[in-house]
């Protein structure tokens, strides 16, 4: 058979995508239809690759939850180490994790949604929640510290003013659609949280 002139054949396609990419269809498609109601086979559509191409990246479906929500939990308690956090009157510290907190939410915004949506029906989920409310109660700390310290009013529980002022926080993700070329949104909305929370807080 003469085989002169005749095209090469083309290699097969390969799969172009990397853990991060394919994370992010990931987590749009868990947000749109929620994690219960995707499929294996909604992410292979989503994604435009096999199941098997999933599984190369991946073991489960719950392990790419539980990567979508470590991101999210990790940029929170990582707020709670830097410095402007550890150091100096509790006030400030708290004012502190309440920008930093808000800049998380506005910079992670597609995995915090998503850590905010779990209902506690895996392993993954049920570990989230608890290290939500790890986060609360440390939050909760600095603030009862900020009471002690004479700078926040002692007559509103802590407990309910944390979840009180996190639940502002997070409702964030239901209304906040970032602009291209808007990266100074995050900034305006966390001043505009600090000031609405903490002129009613700060004793008089």
């Amino acid at each position: 058979m003469d085989t002169i002139g005749a095209m090469p054949a083309k290699p097969p396609k390969r799969d172009t995508y990397t853990p991060e990419s394919l994370l992010a269809v990931a987590v749009e498609v868990f947000n749109e239809r929620g994690y219960d109601g995707t499929s294996m086979e909604h992410l292979s559509r989503a994604a435009g690759i096999s199941k098997s191409s999933i599984y190369h990246h991946v073991r489960s479906k719950e392990e790419l939850l539980r990567r979508a929500i470590s991101r999210a939990l990790d940029g929170l308690f990582a707020v709670l180490e830097e410095p402007e956090a550890r150091e100096g009157r509790a006030i400030e510290r708290l004012e502190h994790v309440t920008r930093r907190t808000v800049g998380v939410l506005t910079a992670e915004l597609p995995h915090v949604t998503l850590l905010l949506r779990v209902r506690g029906n895996t392993r993954t989920e049920r570990w989230a929640m608890e290290r939500r409310r790890e986060f609360d109660h440390r939050v909760a700390e600095l603030l009862k510290a900020a009471v002690a310290e004479g700078d926040l009013r002692a007559d509103l529980d802590a407990r309910l003013t944390t979840r009180l002022l996190f639940g502002m926080i997070n409702s964030i993700v239901e209304w906040y659609r970032p602009l291209s070329g808007e990266a100074s949104d995050g900034e305006r909305i966390a001043d505009t949280v600090v000031r609405l929370a903490f002129e009613g807080l700060r004793k008089q």
